[in-house]
């Protein structure tokens, strides 16, 4: 057990402790030599506690240590071969039904069924599809109302298994988006519950009473209190999100068969896995106490620390994993936003029996920066992120390779803002997301090159987070600064509607982006060694030059790509043939603005 007479290097040694201080430190921007030192790591955290006093109280230390103590398991540190599954084999593709649009206007699946063959053409295998479900749509459909349910607009139950089936036919398979750490509050569960406080439903939720004020200080991700009043029967209800996503209990048993028969009923339908909405978030600590304000200042949200990493999420996983995927040997993606390296090995390994894979988002953001500040993302960092995690998991884990997806703005517009690059960058990051080491999950316009899209005004913004935010800003900043601020970090870029005049135009382009998508997914389905191949990192100390290898039984490939908009000398290796760049297989011994390079080779460099 940890204590405050524990050194700093044995709280880094823990997994969760070196998540968490990791985590801190990239928050505020500092590297991570200035707690992994001798003169540092032999400090207590009681000598800690007494020089920052004054800025820190007793909480802060009770609640990381609290948090430390609640997972007495490490990852397994025996290097072992990957097992094959086809979800690590896979290409991935994400579709945010509302603006994937199609040339069917009878319904939105119907529409996404009539494009199955060109997905299948670019060369996807299994598709992400965000919620289909009934919902009120304050949170565009990740407020649920009826699970049981596809909201009419999008088409209905006999459209789906349509869409199932178009994608059996193809070889392809279907990923459901599930929300399961809250309900819209327009649920029969929370409607009952609300109207009377002796249903059982009642304990499927968090209701609190309190004396005029929220039951504690926790803050909503959508900003403000993450508590609903109501006035009529007096009481307080727990909402993370918007004041319509209530969040659900999972301490009660009954919920939890409720949610298993659900996931089951989906499964016997013939989806083959879930990708779970912040699951991370279903365990909440005991008590609901408050949130440390330094960690709500450094982390932006306050009370995070109580249910991002909560004492009963591995038993409730691995509950949720034996009772309704391994019966039907489903694929489980947890998004799960806070979960470093360390944890997610917690989380992901196989004789854990809990989650297969997890996004993590810590890469997608540069240090000492949030999603919404307003600033050029350094590759730099993209770097050294990926030469620290990639191979940490030491073949017991596995990684998601992703730039995009429905939370977050374009990574190529955050990278150029300017759009000088657009087409080399789209280009590069593809090449790292298909030969790297771990499985791609592209972004429905990924395969274009798509960017952010040119906002005028607050009105045209249609997402709920950003618009609760705005709202905040005002009240302290001018209105326009408060505006560049949203349309830095909003989800509304990733949520506009598919050009599909542009993706078939590029289809047709022997030098387009999706061309070039294409033919990368050709290669790493050719090649063992692009998936389970040994993954080495070169020259690490040149920070604008990425460089690595993949190499497995007696194949060679060589990567390297320009980090910057300055040219470069190339480290190719002697003799190696170029396959892919996107600037042509021309070569050279310089390396244009953000050119990217993959070569075979006939030995490791």
């Amino acid at each position: 057990m940890l204590s405050l007479h524990s050194k700093i290097c044995e709280v880094y040694a823990h997994p969760l402790g070196r998540d968490i201080v990791d985590k801190m430190l990239l928050e505020m921007g500092k590297p991570a030599w200035l707690v992994d030192n001798p003169i540092i790591g032999n400090l207590t955290l009681g000598a800690i506690q007494k020089l920052l006093s004054k800025n820190l109280g007793s909480g802060f230390f009770d609640a990381i240590l609290n948090l430390l103590n609640s997972e007495p398991d490490t990852p397994d540190t025996h290097s072992v071969p990957s097992s094959p599954a086809w979800w690590k084999e896979a290409v991935f593709y994400q579709i945010y039904p509302r603006s994937f649009g199609c040339d069917d206007e009878s319904n939105v699946l119907r529409g996404i069924l009539s494009k199955l063959d060109y997905l299948r053409e670019l060369g996807v295998d299994a598709i992400w599809l965000s919620p289909v479900y009934d919902s009120p749509n304050d949170d565009n459909g990740y407020d649920i109302r009826d699970y049981y349910k596809i909201l009419p607009e999008f088409g209905t139950m006999n459209d789906m298994d349509a869409l199932i089936a178009g994608l059996h036919k193809r070889g392809m398979r279907l990923v459901m988006d599930l929300v399961v750490n809250h309900t819209s509050d327009e649920h029969p569960w929370f409607q009952e519950a609300l109207r009377d406080e002796n249903s059982p439903y009642r304990d499927f939720y968090f209701f609190r009473k309190s004396d005029g004020k929220p039951p504690n200080n926790w803050v909503s991700f959508f900003s403000g209190p993450a508590w609903n009043y109501y006035p009529e029967q007096d009481i307080w209800a727990l909402h993370l999100f918007s004041k319509k996503q209530m969040d659900l209990n999972w301490e009660c048993p009954a919920l939890r068969e409720e949610i298993y028969k659900m996931v089951r009923w989906w499964l016997e339908r013939g989806v083959d896995g879930f990708r779970l909405d912040v699951i991370n978030y279903i365990s909440k600590t005991p008590g609901l106490h408050d949130g440390d304000p330094f960690v709500g200042a450094l982390m932006t949200y306050t009370g995070v620390e109580h249910y991002f990493y909560g004492p009963k999420l591995n038993e409730y996983l691995k509950e949720l994993r034996g009772k309704a995927f391994a019966p039907h040997n489903a694929f489980s993606v947890g998004e799960t936003p806070g979960i470093g390296t360390r944890m997610g090995r917690l989380l992901t390994d196989d004789y854990r029996r809990e989650l297969d894979l997890i996004f993590s988002f810590d890469h997608l953001v540069s240090p000492g920066h949030t999603r919404f500040d307003d600033y050029r993302y350094d590759l730099s960092y993209l770097k050294r992120f990926y030469q620290s995690h990639l191979n940490a998991d030491l073949g017991h884990g596995w990684n998601t390779l992703f730039f995009n997806n429905h939370d977050n703005p374009r990574m190529v517009s955050k990278i150029d803002p300017e759009g000088l690059y657009t087409r080399p960058l789209a280009k590069l990051l593809a090449v790292l997301q298909l030969t790297l080491r771990g499985t791609p999950f592209l972004f429905q316009g990924d395969e274009t090159g798509a960017c952010n899209v040119k906002f005028n005004s607050i009105e045209e913004i249609n997402d709920v987070e950003s618009r609760g935010l705005y709202a905040e800003l005002i009240k302290t900043m001018p209105p326009d600064k408060a505006f560049r601020q949203i349309l830095a970090g909003t989800r509304d870029h990733a949520r506009a509607p598919i050009n599909w005049e542009e993706h078939e135009r590029q289809r047709g382009e022997a030098d387009s982006v999706w061309r070039f998508y294409q033919d990368l997914i050709v290669l790493r389905r050719s090649s063992r060694a692009l998936i389970y191949g040994k993954l080495e990192f070169l020259y690490p100390r040149k920070k604008k030059l990425l460089s690595y290898t993949r190499s497995l039984n007696g194949e060679y490939f060589y990567i390297e790509a320009n980090l910057s908009a300055v040219k470069r000398r190339s480290k190719a290796p002697v003799g190696a043939v170029l396959l892919f760049g996107n600037y042509g297989k021309s070569g050279g011994k310089i390396l244009h603005p953000y050119e990217v390079r993959v070569y075979r080779v006939t030995s490791i460099v």
